[in-house]
């Protein structure tokens, strides 16, 4: 009979996309508020892979992550997806057709040395449903010191645009494991 065993705490990532690029120090301030200090920030740059979000970003909208410094339990995530769309909702804005339309898009994720999730609500065959409306997908897996995408993981995913900061995101989580290991709170 197996053991049960807590796993180790893991990174909060949320990528954001942005209708300009003066969002991101409102939101960067926004979201630390509620899931604590940022430690990494990657810089906004044009999101091209699909024109889904024209509608409520327009043509052209940008791609930024925020990585934060305190960890969080794995089943955390379900709760932050649930907080992250009450704060989308709360920027919304009145559409030419009364309906309300996000003026930025906030993707919560779980990075773990080995992975990387992304919370949703969407369902498909891949993710697993946590509760409340909401599943979690595992988008990456770290082997070989290389991100490795699945069958199913977003084309922005896997183009390789986001590893430099998911790698930089792994760092500075395996120097604060260390340090919890260190110093166990």
């Amino acid at each position: 009979m197996g053991k049960r065993k807590i796993p180790p705490k893991a990174k909060l990532v949320i990528g954001l996309l942005l209708r300009e690029p003066g969002q991101l120090e409102a939101l960067k301030t926004r979201l630390s508020e509620a899931f604590g200090r940022v430690e990494e920030v990657g810089e906004p740059h044009l999101f091209t892979d699909t024109d889904y979000y024209a509608k409520e970003l327009g043509p052209h909208p940008l791609r930024a992550f925020l990585g934060f410094y305190d960890l969080i339990d794995r089943h955390q995530i379900g709760p932050i997806k649930i907080l992250t769309n009450a704060i989308e909702a709360e920027s919304a804005i009145a559409g030419p057709d009364g309906v309300r339309l996000r003026t930025f898009n906030l993707d919560p994720g779980c990075l773990t040395l080995g992975q990387f999730f992304l919370a949703t609500t969407k369902d498909q065959k891949q993710r697993v449903y946590l509760g409340e409306g909401i599943y979690v997908e595992p988008t990456l897996y770290y082997q070989d010191k290389a991100w490795q995408a699945f069958p199913w993981t977003y084309p922005s995913y896997r183009s390789g645009d986001y590893f430099a900061f998911l790698t930089r995101a792994r760092e500075h989580l395996a120097l604060r494991a260390k340090e919890l290991v260190s110093f166990p709170i």
